[in-house]
């Protein structure tokens, strides 16, 4: 049986980047679980397991389109130090939730800390890298 769209899969993998630093590994836990196809994980990703068989291992590379996308400059912003509540900023490297206009939220990033304010970067921390992946399908349910 080979994974088809709308399976439940479960996959072990070990993602790292070009120059081999890893990011993300299930070792030591269970695989990871989704419904293929259904925008649950990366495009590459759901790419990569459709068609595999149970047991089956590969190793696939995807671009940052199939990915987490491009680094998108309008996505880094300073906003002024007094925008956040407290006596003293945020430190380089603490997550903020920022509200959109319309509703909702996007997480960003603290990346600088100056005079002239704070500078938030809400691009996915793996954006504008390729991506490898080791891959072994543990189970498809149908």
């Amino acid at each position: 049986m080979t994974a088809q769209p709308g399976d439940v899969v479960s996959v072990h993998y070990a993602g790292r980047l070009d120059d081999g630093t890893p990011f993300d590994s299930s070792e030591g836990r269970a695989p990871l679980s989704f419904t293929l196809g259904a925008g649950q994980v990366v495009a590459g990703f759901d790419e990569a397991v459709t068609g595999m068989s149970i047991d089956e291992q590969k190793t696939v590379r995807m671009e940052p389109e199939a990915a987490y996308g491009a680094r998108r400059d309008d996505l880094v912003l300073t906003v002024p130090t007094d925008a956040f509540p407290g006596d003293a900023p945020p430190p380089v490297g603490q997550g903020v939730r920022l509200g959109m206009q319309g509703g909702g939220s996007i997480e960003a990033q603290v990346v600088d800390v100056s005079d002239e304010g704070i500078t938030l970067d809400a691009n996915h921390p793996l954006a504008g890298q390729a991506l490898t992946f080791d891959l072994t399908l543990v189970d498809v349910a149908r």
